[in-house]
């Protein structure tokens, strides 16, 4: 499905700048996880999630060394998302070319 918004000629928004506040928006909304707002402006998850925290939207953790829940819950999506799509690589191949 393709969305289509007319926008005023004079308006300086880029398409990016554009994306971005419409996922956050959708993000803020419920209507999209943490991690399809961030492939909406094809960009890591952890970079749409500084995103969030940079504009208060989201709380980091108090402490630096914990991983955010959000996060956490984003990436373990997205592991299940690759093992369905068989995107995943047999153990035996993780450490493979690691010195080159």
């Amino acid at each position: 499905m393709q969305l289509k918004i007319d926008l005023p000629d004079n308006l300086s928004l880029s398409e990016t700048t554009i994306r971005t506040e419409l996922a956050i928006g959708l993000f803020q909304q419920k209507t999209l996880l943490i991690e399809q707002a961030a492939q909406l402006i094809a960009i890591d998850v952890n970079d749409f999630y500084q995103i969030l925290v940079d504009r208060n939207i989201l709380t980091p953790p108090s402490n630096p060394d914990d991983d955010p829940d959000e996060l956490i819950l984003a990436h373990l999506r997205i592991s299940l998302q690759e093992v369905k799509e068989s995107k995943v690589k047999p153990a035996s191949e993780l450490w493979d070319n690691i010195n080159d």
